[in-house]
C-alpha cells in the first residue's frame, strides 16, 4: 500500500468527453490506459474516481494525480 500516487505525467490529459458518458479516472497513476483506470490500483489503497460528463466538451484530466480538483487538472503539476 502506498501513500502517494505515481505521477503518470507532469501535464494534464486533454480528453473529448461525451455528455452523459461516465469515465473512470486513474487515481493511483499506475494504469497503462492513462488517464483511465485499468485495474492497476489493486492493493494500492487507491480507487478510481468516477466522472460523468455534464456536456460534450474537452476536459483536462489530471496527469500528475496530485490535483485538489480530481479528476480534473488544477495546475498542481507545475509545483512538482
Amino acid at each position: 500500500m502506498t501513500d502517494s500516487p505515481t505521477i503518470a505525467q507532469k501535464a494534464p490529459f486533454p480528453v473529448e468527453v461525451t455528455e452523459g458518458k461516465t469515465y473512470f479516472w486513474c487515481a493511483c497513476g499506475q494504469s497503462k490506459r492513462q488517464p483511465y483506470c485499468d485495474g492497476s490500483h489493486k492493493d494500492t489503497g487507491f480507487e478510481p474516481i468516477k466522472y460523468t460528463a455534464d456536456s460534450s466538451k474537452k476536459v483536462f484530466f489530471c496527469g500528475c494525480k496530485h490535483s485538489s480538483k480530481k479528476p480534473l487538472c488544477d495546475g498542481s503539476h507545475s509545483k512538482l
